[in-house]
């Protein structure tokens, strides 16, 4: 057995151990344990703004302290300011007899125990801290599992949690898949994964064997809607920034863009007048960043290769390629069939899909057959359309006239649905997702059910009152 082995184990039982020792610990107690993560993230951002550089080939520090530093930051922030009154004990009401006879029910958010965290490559921090804030919040004892294809960020990572946090309460472990599956197949109360739909299904049908709750962060093809009462400049600048975030590396990056096929072509200027004035070159801008590595970057480009060969109309911000460094262009396949390798997978970098339109209903009717995505972006001002987007389409989440930003909000769950993930973190939805929800009945002093003839034997009376009360009213 491996020394990774070896640790997932042991911090594993020393987790079981802490939690077991003291099941329920106080809201001040909480508190102190994500300021020691805060604090670990202000004493370290830099060793790690330097390490996702590294893991990238170039990732902007700017782009990762903003993104996975500040991002964490602000949900360790929200639920340690925020978990006081998330802990309170709720009153809730009791049925008759019992509500006139003096009994009480409640409700008490209780810790689950040892909570497991997968984060994924493209925010390798951001996806491990930001559900660890609510994890640890609801009271839970957490060990966090970054991806391998981050291994500069893990071990900065792992060295700083040694460092700075009490390991009874957070650790980390490192390793490949192989480590990933031991992982998803240890008998955490929770697990949290963030990543591919397949590999979701593994995570679940693992954690399946012990009965483990999941929440799967899963990404898929997620749309946005031009409308005829949009700002076409407006909405192509936002839609051009959001799908330029991380090299369009990011769970909610729109993969289809559907344009009224009259604003086809000024659609395209704009997304490119856009995109170019964020970054006037491709190759070595330190501003873009690059795909993770020379299998994604090859994966992307097949796509659009399938697609070219299959006689679609590609059109590119860029005139340059950088394959040595993989920064891409923004690539916009125009109309793709249905059978295209793009149409059929998540794209995870800087390609998008354009697909033009007559009919609205149209739209709809396109993304409903389609699995439900992560999230949806709509722009325009039509008051009816966006009723009917917001109810007819399933969808994680939802932007109104921009992209990305919904999922930023700390105060608001963040999940998917179908396909997409199930779950949620964020938030009091978060903690909610980590706490075992505990009702709770005090009786009443005196037990008159004897004298009330509703214990046996049954009176013909009391059938008859009985009976009296079953009515649709």
């Amino acid at each position: 057995m491996s020394d990774n082995f070896t640790h997932l184990n042991r911090i594993f039982e020393q987790q079981v151990a802490a939690h077991n020792a003291q099941p329920m610990s106080s809201a001040q107690e909480r508190r102190e344990v994500i300021q020691q993560v805060i604090q670990m993230l202000v004493d370290g951002h830099s060793s790690l703004a330097e390490a996702m550089e590294a893991d990238f080939g170039g990732r902007s520090q700017t782009f990762s302290l903003m993104n996975d530093i500040l991002g964490s930051l602000g949900s360790l922030k929200h639920t340690r300011d925020n978990l006081e009154q998330w802990l309170t004990i709720e009153e809730r009401d009791v049925f008759a007899p019992y509500d006139q006879l003096g009994a009480k029910a409640q409700v008490m958010y209780q810790p689950k125990g040892v909570i497991g965290i997968m984060g994924t490559w493209n925010a390798p921090l951001y996806t491990l801290l930001s559900p660890l804030a609510c994890a640890l919040g609801a009271g839970n004892r957490v060990i966090l599992k970054p991806s391998e294809l981050a291994p500069r960020t893990a071990a900065v990572l792992a060295e700083l949690v040694q460092q700075k946090i009490d390991p009874n309460w957070v650790n980390v472990v490192t390793g490949d898949s192989e480590i990933g599956k031991a992982f998803s197949a240890t008998p955490f109360d929770h697990i949290v994964f963030t990543g591919s739909p397949n590999v979701g299904k593994k995570i679940m049908a693992a954690a399946s064997e012990n009965l483990t709750p999941v929440t799967l962060e899963l990404g898929g093809k997620s749309p946005a809607i031009i409308s005829t009462s949009a700002d076409l400049q407006d909405a192509c600048r936002r839609l051009a920034i959001a799908k330029g975030t991380n090299g369009g590396q990011i769970c909610i990056s729109p993969d289809i863009i559907y344009v009224p096929s009259h604003l086809l072509y000024s659609a395209i200027q704009e997304l490119n007048a856009e995109f170019t004035c964020c970054y006037p070159t491709i190759t070595n801008n330190p501003d873009l960043v690059p795909i993770i590595n020379a299998t994604h970057y090859e994966r992307i480009n097949h796509y659009i290769d399938d697609a070219v060969a299959k006689g679609v109309k590609v059109e590119y911000s860029h005139d340059e390629q950088d394959p040595v460094g993989r920064r891409m262009p923004l690539t916009m396949v125009i109309n793709p069939p249905a059978d295209s390798k793009i149409m059929q997978e998540e794209i995870f970098g800087l390609a998008v899909i354009i697909k033009t339109y007559d009919d609205f209903e149209d739209v709809i009717a396109d993304i409903q057959s389609r699995p439900n995505p992560l999230a949806l972006y709509y722009f325009g001002n039509d008051q009816k359309q966006q009723t009917q987007v917001l109810e007819d389409i399933r969808a994680g989440g939802v932007s109104i006239n921009d992209a990305l930003m919904h999922a930023a909000i700390h105060d608001a769950p963040f999940g998917g649905t179908g396909q997409s993930g199930m779950g949620h973190y964020h938030g009091k939805e978060g903690f909610l997702t980590f706490s075992h929800n505990k009702t709770i009945f005090h009786a009443p002093a005196q037990d008159l059910r004897r004298e009330w003839g509703m214990l046996p034997p049954f009176s013909n009376d009391f059938k008859a009152m009985i009976e009296a009360q079953i009515t649709a009213d």
